[in-house]
């Protein structure tokens, strides 16, 4: 027998929570076939259920468990997925050309960038991140531009206007960019608010956007939205990310580098 529409709000809330209760996430897609409902009203549901304290929203569904990003610190940052982003920055490596003057942001996976470059010819970085800095300063061919402010103790990096003044007069090549949280919907976003802003001054100045992330940053949300993914050219991350994931990034233009 066919199933009937699941028209009644309250049975539809309780079939969600119920869903979630037992698998820990629910998608839109899903919930509209099983209820015999459009899309729309599924996101309806999900919002007041979120509203409510009940469910997170995610892209194309909703979760038991917060998509928000916390803070850590680097030193606690720098034993996470380790391999992942040194195979990431390996990747990276080979966007770079001779001659070429680029930035690199703050956070571990550009970190490991820094420890890959070792260019034959004359490279310039410019960067926010004091560690990056510190690599990089005794590097043959490497001219190191350190951006100026107070240094966050949490990302060993700095922020605010005076490096923000300094990018106003930058034009350069590739930023490569780390992040905490890549949304299809939200776009790219990091947890500190204070660096938010840096970080799109960094795009200004530079011709092309990398970003920098392993496959646990999708789905994820930080405090503070950078930009959307129109804004980007690349994203280099590991082979866990899912197909799926991958092809509705290049359907928004976005090339993806997989590295493995």
């Amino acid at each position: 027998m066919k199933k009937k529409p699941v028209k009644n709000i309250t049975d539809r809330h309780e079939l969600i929570l119920q869903k979630l209760k037992e698998d820990g996430r629910v998608s839109i897609q899903d919930l509209s076939d099983r209820m015999k409902v459009s899309g729309v009203t599924i996101r309806k549901d999900l919002k007041m259920l979120e509203d409510k304290n009940l469910l997170f929203r995610t892209h194309g569904g909703g979760s038991i468990s917060n998509p928000y990003k916390t803070e850590k610190h680097i030193n606690e940052k720098e034993l996470i997925r380790v391999k992942e982003k040194q195979q990431i920055a390996k990747a990276a490596t080979t966007l770079i050309g001779d001659n070429d003057s680029i930035i690199i942001g703050s956070g571990t996976t550009v970190f490991e960038l820094a420890r890959c470059l070792h260019p034959q010819k004359r490279l310039t970085v410019i960067t926010p991140a004091l560690k990056v800095a510190l690599e990089l300063c005794n590097r043959p061919n490497v001219e190191v531009l350190q951006l100026g402010g107070m240094i966050r103790p949490n990302s060993s990096s700095v922020a605010g206007f005076f490096a923000e003044d300094v990018l106003e007069d930058i034009s350069c090549g590739i930023l490569f960019l780390g992040v905490d949280g890549i949304d299809l919907d939200f776009g790219l976003s990091i947890t500190n608010l204070a660096e938010t802003s840096l970080d799109q001054k960094m795009m200004n100045a530079a011709q092309v956007t990398v970003v920098m992330a392993d496959n646990t940053k999708f789905g994820q949300r930080g405090l503070g939205r950078i930009c959307s993914l129109e804004n980007i050219q690349y994203i280099i991350t590991d082979d866990g990310v899912s197909r799926e994931t991958v092809k509705q990034l290049e359907e928004r233009g976005v090339k993806v580098i997989v590295a493995s």
